[in-house]
């Protein structure tokens, strides 16, 4: 790869990779550490990687540092004063933060499929490659990925 394919391949996908990550982590500084890694790795190894697989190896190694930060984090617990909150004051349900709520119930390879399918856009077969899963695995943790969403968004205590 190029230096110039290089540039084209930051410019073209730093996006959509940020949002993969960030959707996944929801912890914006560590979504750009992520894709920074990703764009670090991709650069030590410019002269291995051909430009037409540029895309197809970022989003795994991207995958790949996320869950190892995943895994880091579950293994250090951080506590954080929350703000208290008004108790008589009743806010309307807001959308993003029930189908938040609904991703974090899912497990990580499930929520990390299903949001390269749906959101995303990648093909089973391209989603296969980013996450080392067989096509038919895939398409598995997608309906159950779906499935348990239903299931969350169709109660009416989570929606309210």
């Amino acid at each position: 790869m190029t230096l110039g394919e290089f540039n084209t391949c930051v410019d073209k996908y730093a996006d959509s990779l940020y949002r993969f990550i960030l959707k996944s982590i929801k912890s914006e500084d560590r979504a750009r550490d992520i894709v920074q890694d990703t764009y670090e790795k991709l650069w030590l190894r410019v002269n291995d990687v051909e430009s037409r697989n540029a895309k197809s190896y970022m989003f795994t190694t991207a995958y790949r540092t996320m869950i190892d930060v995943i895994r880091r984090d579950k293994k250090i617990h951080y506590t954080e004063q929350l703000p208290e909150q008004d108790s008589y004051k009743v806010r309307p349900p807001d959308l993003k933060q029930t189908i938040d709520a609904a991703l974090e119930k899912l497990s990580e390879v499930q929520k990390s499929v299903l949001l390269l399918r749906d959101y995303e856009g990648y093909s089973y077969a391209e989603i296969g490659e980013i996450t080392g899963l067989h096509e038919a695995q895939v398409k598995v943790y997608i309906y159950r990925a779906r499935v348990a969403m239903k299931e969350y968004l169709g109660h009416l205590e989570n929606v309210m």
